[in-house]
């Protein structure tokens, strides 16, 4: 009996083998889109200054069209696409809310930082407006990765903005597939992130020391 039904055993076995392969050809078909993840990892900058107050982050703002899964290009100037066949796994915005926010966690400088409506009492509020994400040829043969954002630094008692600048990074793509492309934002996005992250604690840190009192209201 033991024998028959390892025998049975083999003869499905071999009867669902042909079935598990096409689910997985399915999984793999040329029709699923590619999804990219830009995750950079940023170093803390030494210079950048230790705080003692909180930060928290407002939603980043965007063009809808710019906020997407779409990857969007610029072939020529003033004209925007998409790619075909690929997207990202977040949209511009929360990765670049999110990248912020690790970036300043990581960084050790300053106590708390997190998303508007967490529930710490943030001295501080960071507001972000993403003007550009996309590949840009701008008359090139190769596109390059290009984010643009404008951020506010608010003191959150009295709501006055107590710092205001423009990051913008281009960066160079080393080819045309779409994976190269994403590499470029990748690197393009740390250096952002980076910048801004520094440039929040520089910007906060210069408004404490101007007001001393500020943090304790």
């Amino acid at each position: 009996m033991s024998k028959q039904i390892s025998i049975v055993a083999v003869a499905l076995s071999m009867c669902l083998l042909p079935v598990m392969v096409g689910g997985c050809a399915l999984l793999g078909s040329k029709d699923s889109p590619t999804i990219y993840a830009p995750d950079p990892r940023v170093e803390a900058d030494p210079s950048w200054p230790e705080v003692s107050w909180q930060l928290s982050t407002s939603r980043p703002t965007a063009p809808s069209m710019m906020d997407s899964a779409r990857i969007a290009v610029s072939p020529t100037p003033g004209e925007l696409q998409v790619y075909k066949g690929a997207s990202w796994a977040r949209t511009p915005t929360e990765m670049l809310e999110s990248g912020v926010l690790r970036a300043l966690e990581d960084s050790g400088k300053i106590p708390a930082v997190a998303r508007q409506g967490s529930g710490i009492g943030a001295n501080y509020r960071l507001i972000m407006d993403l003007r550009h994400f996309k590949a840009d040829y701008a008359g090139a043969t190769l596109p390059s990765a290009v984010i643009e954002v404008n951020v506010k630094l608010l003191h959150s008692h009295d709501q006055v903005v107590v710092g205001s600048r423009t990051f913008r990074h281009v960066q160079p793509a080393t080819g045309t597939d779409v994976s190269l492309v994403a590499d470029a934002f990748t690197r393009a996005l740390g250096a952002t992130t980076h910048d801004i992250a520094g440039w929040v604690l520089t910007t906060g840190q210069a408004h404490e020391t101007a007001h001393p009192s500020a943090s304790q209201k």
